[in-house]
Parts: C-alpha cells; sequence; structure tokens
C-alpha cells in the first residue's frame, strides 16, 4: 500500500491509501478523489517522505557493542520482541509529539464541515426563496421545518429585524455532497 499526502485547491491537506502510484493517477484523472472536507477534486500530490523501519539494526551483531553506549532502556528494547518494541517505539514518538496547531484547525474545520453537512442533510432546499418561505413559517402560514436557501444580505437583516432566526453560511461546495 502507498500512502501519500494530498491536498486540495483550498489547501486541506489529507492522507490517502493507493495500491500504486499508477492507481492514484488513474483515480485522480478520472476525478474519483475529493478532499473529505470541502469536497473539491482539484487534487494534488504533496511530497512526502516514505517512513523506514530502522528496527532491524538494533538486533544486529553490531549491536552489542553500541550498547556500552546506549541508555539503557534502549538494550532493554532489543530484547523484547519485535511488536513489543514497534508499540515502544510509537508510544515514545507519540510522548515527544508536540501538538500541530494546524492539525487542530484542519480539524475542527473538518467537524465544521461535518455539522453542517448533517444539518444541511435534515432541512429542506427552497433556494432564492428562503425570505419568503422563512417568513411564511414565521407567520404560520406554512408548516414548521427546517429550511435552507439563497437570500441576499439586504433580505437576511430585514428577517433578522422582523424577529425570525436565520443563520448566514457562506455557500460550501459539495455541502449537499456525501463526505468521503
Amino acid at each position: 500500500m502507498l500512502v501519500l499526502n494530498l491536498s486540495c485547491a483550498c489547501d486541506h491537506g489529507f492522507e490517502a491509501w493507493f495500491g500504486s502510484s499508477s492507481d492514484f493517477e488513474s483515480q485522480q484523472a478520472s476525478g474519483l478523489i475529493a478532499c473529505p472536507v470541502c469536497g473539491n477534486a482539484q487534487i494534488r500530490r504533496l511530497p512526502s517522505a516514505p517512513r523506514l523501519n530502522l528496527s532491524h539494526l538494533r538486533r544486529d551483531s553490531g549491536a552489542a557493542a553500541s550498547a556500552a553506549l546506549s541508555p539503557p532502556h534502549e538494550a532493554a528494547l532489543r530484547d523484547r520482541p519485535l511488536a513489543d518494541q514497534a508499540d515502544e517505539d510509537r508510544n515514545h514518538r507519540m510522548a515527544e509529539a508536540k501538538p500541530d496547531p494546524t492539525s487542530a484547525q484542519m480539524a475542527m474545520q473538518a467537524q465544521m464541515y461535518q455539522a453542517l453537512r448533517q444539518m444541511a442533510s435534515k432541512s429542506e432546499n427552497v433556494g432564492p426563496r428562503f425570505a419568503e418561505e422563512a417568513r411564511r413559517i414565521h407567520y404560520g402560514e406554512a408548516e414548521a421545518r427546517s429550511i435552507r436557501g439563497q437570500a441576499s444580505h439586504a433580505e437576511s437583516e430585514a428577517l433578522l429585524e422582523e424577529g425570525i432566526a436565520v443563520l448566514p453560511l457562506p455557500d460550501i461546495p459539495g455541502l449537499n455532497d456525501p463526505l468521503h
């Protein structure tokens, strides 16, 4: 498996797994890859470094010579089964890792898009009739339900002045599409 770092035209970074580099290229050419955050299909491959598994170096016969120079916990790692060593290595890297604010921001943004998609899936799209339909619902002329649609800034302000609760949101491409 090949794990690639990708980015969309909106600079949302994400990882994707492919069988090979040619699989990635064919899926990208077919438009099958989309950003999980915004749904954008303009995807580019970012440079990525392969992860090198060097645990076999710890088991080499020359490891005994370096044991005198290495801290005691490394010597203990060499004597444990390989699976335990991998777990210990991962835990050690996680303990040393500092939180990346960019990743945290991206995670929050992804959660926001998921929440917006969920709200959109539970509402009726009334399109450009939003202001008219919101008034009908508010004044009891239409069935109360969740709606979404388009309204100008002036229409949104007028609705708010009338006491009609609206939540202006930007037009988000792919909002109605399923999350990949």
